[in-house]
């Protein structure tokens, strides 16, 4: 019975220990592994077996893109201005067993490599080139961190200036000069605004200008128009007048004529026109003939009764 137990104890050891020695290494991940304290292989994503007893993962190491953000480092200009700066460097693993092997403690390394980098190239610029020169800093210390870490087993894809912090002094004098430069822009876009609104009222003035202009010039086409259009219909009404005027009296020829009337009708209606023209205001009245000789008829007469 003894035996059994012990042999199943065993077995049951194995087993576990066997299934310990499986390993799962995930995406974008690496294992460095040593056997019997010297390094032996670098896993990668996968199932792997590693020895009992002789195999050892020394590192694990993660592949992605990591950032790391550094405190503010003192810095000093070439027109001896200090400063504060901090960055922020983006790097990647590419060689895990010299990322394990080549540097103690590589974001350390990095740290104190970037502020010495940051340092030097500083040190070369003035304060007003510092200020207005980040992608050109960002730029030099990328390429000389990137060359000086891969020995280490690292790429530095980018370096980035977060804050460039000068002195409390210049600081206020950097806004004193932006203040004024922004009133200057301020009372620049003022005046142009002034000019611009100038220049629309006097267009607006001279397209009221010409626009009343046109309606004075229409409105007198059109009283021009209505005077002679008035002047036309008065002298078409008087002409329509005198037409019918005259063809009444055509008429009244006419139809004269076709009656025949006698020598008698002829001398009353020519006594009726003498009465009219009698009554009249005229100074002077022409007697027609045959008038004439009514009278001297009537005198005859006269003298005939008085004998």
């Amino acid at each position: 019975m003894i035996p059994f137990i012990v042999i199943t104890l065993l077995v049951l050891i194995i087993l576990i220990t066997l299934v310990s020695c499986i390993k799962i290494v995930p995406q974008a991940n690496a294992y460095v592994l040593e056997r019997l304290g010297a390094y032996h292989q670098t896993w990668e994503t996968g199932v792997h077996f590693r020895m009992p007893f002789f195999d050892r993962i020394a590192k694990r190491v993660s592949l992605k893109e990591t950032v790391v953000d550094f405190k503010p480092q003192p810095v000093i200009t070439k027109d001896n201005v200090t400063m504060q700066i901090d960055n922020v460097v983006f790097y990647q693993v590419t060689d895990p067993k010299l990322f394990t092997y080549g540097v103690e403690n590589p974001i350390s390394a990095i740290e104190n490599l970037t502020a010495t980098t940051l340092r030097n190239i500083i040190g070369e610029m003035e304060l007003d080139h510092t200020l207005t020169s980040r992608d050109v800093i960002n730029t030099k210390i990328t390429a000389i961190l990137d060359s000086a870490t891969d020995k280490w087993g690292i790429k530095v894809n980018r370096v980035e200036l977060k804050n460039i912090i000068p002195p409390s002094e210049i600081q206020d004098a950097m806004e004193k000069q932006m203040k004024a430069e922004r009133q200057r822009r301020e009372s620049i876009l003022r005046a142009e605004g002034e000019k611009r609104s100038q220049i629309l009222v006097a267009e607006g003035e001279k397209e009221s200008a010409i626009l009343r202009a046109q309606a004075e010039k229409e409105s007198a086409i059109l009283r021009a128009d209505a005077v002679r259009q008035q002047k036309i219909l008065e002298a078409e009404g008087e002409a329509q007048a005198v037409r019918t005027v005259q063809q009444a009296v055509a008429d009244g020829i006419r139809m004269l004529n076709e009656a025949s009337p006698s020598e008698a009708v002829l001398s009353l209606r020519g006594l009726e026109a003498f009465q009219k023209a009698a009554d009249g205001k005229a100074t002077k009245i022409i007697i027609p003939s045959e008038l004439q000789r009514l009278a001297g008829l009537g005198a005859a007469a006269r003298e005939i009764f008085t004998d």
